[in-house]
């Protein structure tokens, strides 16, 4: 039998452009899977509801604001790491003020379904690029 392990629960967007690009944000070095690139996010506190979440990390990360009848739930990725399992519903999101900045990030970029392959992503969101794909 599976020891338990703890679950994180995290809420991700893709932020998708007029030109049906993806953007997505390096993890900066000293932080687990540095490197990887990721759809931008991240943790639920306690007590917070994932589009309220998302919404205060989208502000703190990436400097924008995002009203919630903007963010469409979409699809989830439920994976196994070493040390925790992770839930992280993925909303849509092709609305919102200011220009997306790196303020957590060592980069973002602008990337086409297609070519996500091309970028090295946590595991977890490995799942989520074909339903992008299928969805723009």
């Amino acid at each position: 039998m599976n020891t338990p392990q703890p679950l994180m629960l995290v809420v991700a967007v893709a932020l998708v452009d007029p030109d049906g690009r993806v953007l997505i944000a390096q993890r900066p070095e000293g932080k687990n899977m540095a490197g990887l690139w990721e759809f931008p996010g991240g943790k639920i506190e306690t007590g917070e509801r994932p589009e309220d979440a998302l919404i205060r990390e989208l502000r703190e990360e990436l400097g924008i604001a995002v009203k919630e009848a903007c963010l469409a739930p979409f699809t989830f990725a439920s994976h196994t790491y070493d040390a925790f399992h992770l839930l992280m519903p993925l909303y849509v999101c092709r609305r919102w003020d200011g220009t997306p900045q790196p303020r957590h990030h060592a980069a973002l970029k602008w990337v086409r379904p297609k070519d996500m392959n091309d970028f090295p992503m946590p595991a977890a969101d490995l799942p989520l690029i074909p339903m992008l794909r299928d969805l723009l």
